[in-house]
């Protein structure tokens, strides 16, 4: 009888073990599964990384004489992807379209001066910051009233309607009248049917440095400089995490120097 208690006893540890086992061996098949399924994986498995982007925003993100996509965020984007040793694809579309591109898995990565804010990082993850710079208040040529932020209160000011500048814009009282880009704002404003536009600094240097007969002027500039970084749907860690790894040793190795004076003809990394 003891014995037979015992055979009994020895069959139920048995059992325990094995289920043991088989739920640690399923735990470590989920594992592999959710590694072979995560974005880096298929980043680095596909040998492309999808960045979206608009292209329409020099001096960031543009077309030059001959058609081909370049500036400052492509560039760093396609350094970004030869560090993970893949190719950068980019896919164009509107700022306004351009974070549902994101949702929608068109896009792995954004690289479009994407400002890092406390609403966006709820929604979205960021690498570290790779470039600051501040906002300016722009005006005709003419325009003696605006020389500061609060001097735009009650006018009309030419934004897109998801950026930063339209935050900053109507903080200030201004009314917005909706546009799709920067060179849009400027005609605008040369049209007189606007009355101010407020952008990033950088671009309108290089705007004006293009299109020296715009008549346009920079009226006021912030005090305080905002960030951008790149930008990924949450739950992408490992691809954030080799992402930073790629901008920090672009800035190490000098990389990141030569690209930002190629376009702004000094560092713009964030101090």
């Amino acid at each position: 009888m003891k014995k037979w208690k015992l055979s009994i006893i020895m069959l139920i540890a048995l059992s325990m073990v094995l289920a043991a086992c088989g739920q640690s061996k399923d735990k470590e098949e989920s594992n592999g599964d959710s590694k072979k399924t995560s974005l880096y994986d298929k980043v680095k498995e596909d040998g492309e990384l999808l960045v979206g982007t608009e292209g329409t925003y020099p001096p960031f993100t543009f077309h030059d004489e001959s058609g081909k996509l370049t500036g400052f965020d492509v560039e760093i984007a396609r350094e970004v992807a030869k560090r993970l040793g893949v190719e950068a694809k980019f896919q164009e579309t509107q700022w306004d379209a351009m974070f549902e591109g994101l949702n929608s898995k068109r896009f792995d990565m954004i690289a479009n001066q994407v400002g890092i804010r406390e609403d966006r990082e709820k929604k979205y993850d960021f690498s570290k910051p790779y470039i600051e710079s501040s906002a300016v208040v722009v005006v005709s040529e003419d325009n003696k009233d605006v020389k500061s932020f609060e001097d735009i209160k009650g006018l009309t000011s030419a934004q897109s309607l998801t950026s930063n500048y339209r935050d900053i814009a109507e903080k200030n009282g201004a009314k917005i009248q909706g546009v799709e880009g920067l060179s849009q704002s400027i005609q605008l404003l040369e049209q007189g049917r606007v009355d101010v536009t407020v952008n990033d600094k950088i671009s309108i240097l290089d705007y004006l440095k293009k299109q020296p007969n715009a008549k346009v002027k920079i009226a006021a500039e912030a005090e305080d400089a905002g960030q951008s970084g790149l930008m990924f749907r949450k739950g992408n860690d490992k691809l954030v995490e080799e992402v930073n790894k790629a901008l920090e040793e672009m800035k190490e190795d000098g990389t990141y120097k030569e690209i930002s004076e190629k376009w702004f003809g000094e560092d713009v990394s964030p101090k």
